[in-house]
């Protein structure tokens, strides 16, 4: 069995050190309002101390303004794109992550919006219609990213409450909840299942595997490297991991594989079968079916239907072009 010290490093060209794991393991935020504000609006740089896999008893609304990367919401990871709208519920751990060039920063990357929703129920007492989103709050609870008008017209809201203070900014705040409450153009993000026991020993054991697999998910990484950095056995480690990030942990590196083989499909001319290898498999065959099953469809569909990148030479292929293998 291959030692952790003698496993390869992983062949893709992003720099892992400003990855959502890198220095700690899902951080309590602690979050503080000003006397005069109900809740907090924040236009954040990236990257910068607080970005960071965290979590907090505050709900927060999150618009990514600018920039790519990956999201992590709970047992969730998947790939976001300016402009990104999502709300998280409270305690479920989150981070979003761009990667970026040692010393490059993203100025104004993200509005961050947050509030803690027990305010909202004690103001139920005096204003009784606030009562109507407690449903919404149920849902968000497990991450909720928007799309559609609601995207469109909850990204000018939370824009628009960065030019305004006191009255007129809580207006806009209680706009921007009626309409994500009431909308239907959403996907939940975490799974029902999702459940982490939310205690330092737990997240020290799941910190150190995590940052293992992030850093190394293109390379020959294996269930048993990982037990035995969490100090575990294999068993023993899979009912751990699978409990506190909901994913057993071949589907969670296979979920970072793909959204890498995502980036390369949209963003480089890179042949099919070499993306496979450079993301970590073994064989095309693999790769193909993991990334149906993520996707429903081929990665060749995927790079045809991705309207971002740049002319590619397999756009003149015929529309029911074949895998390569």
């Amino acid at each position: 069995m291959a030692t952790l010290t003698k496993i390869r490093e992983p062949k893709t060209s992003m720099d892992l050190r400003s990855g959502p794991f890198a220095s700690s393991p899902p951080t309590f935020e602690h979050i503080i309002t000003g006397i005069d504000e109900s809740f907090l609006w924040r236009l954040d740089d990236y990257p910068w101390e607080r970005n960071v896999w965290n979590f907090h008893p505050e709900f927060e609304i999150h618009l990514i303004r600018k920039g790519e990367g990956v999201a992590f919401v709970g047992d969730y990871i998947g790939a976001f794109s300016a402009t990104y709208l999502t709300v998280i519920g409270s305690d479920l751990p989150h981070d979003w992550v761009t990667m970026t060039a040692p010393g490059e920063v993203i100025e104004g990357r993200e509005v961050v919006v947050q509030f803690h929703p027990d305010r909202i129920r004690e103001a139920t007492r005096l204003l009784p219609e606030f009562a109507e989103l407690e449903d919404f709050f149920a849902r968000a609870q497990r991450g909720l990213v928007f799309n559609g008008e609601t995207l469109v017209k909850g990204a000018d809201l939370v824009e628009r409450m960065g030019t305004e203070k006191g009255v007129a900014r809580l207006a806009l705040f209680l706009q921007l909840l009626d309409l994500l409450a009431g909308s239907a153009e959403y996907e939940i993000l975490s799974s029902p299942e999702y459940s982490p026991k939310l205690d330092a020993e737990t997240l020290d054991a799941l910190q150190r595997a995590l940052v293992f697999i992030y850093r190394n998910f293109a390379a020959d990484i294996r269930l048993s490297d990982v037990a035995d950095l969490a100090g575990m056995s294999e068993s023993a480690f899979s009912r751990f991991f699978k409990k506190n990030t909901g994913n057993t942990f071949t589907d969670h590196v296979n979920k970072l594989r793909i959204w890498q083989a995502c980036k390369l499909l949209a963003e480089s001319d890179m042949p099919i079968t070499d993306i496979c290898f450079e993301v970590g498999y073994m064989n095309i065959s693999n790769f193909n079916r993991t990334f149906l099953r993520q996707h429903r469809m081929t990665p060749s569909a995927y790079r045809r239907l991705t309207p971002q990148r740049r002319p590619l030479r397999d756009d003149l292929s015929p529309p029911n072009e074949t895998l390569r293998r």
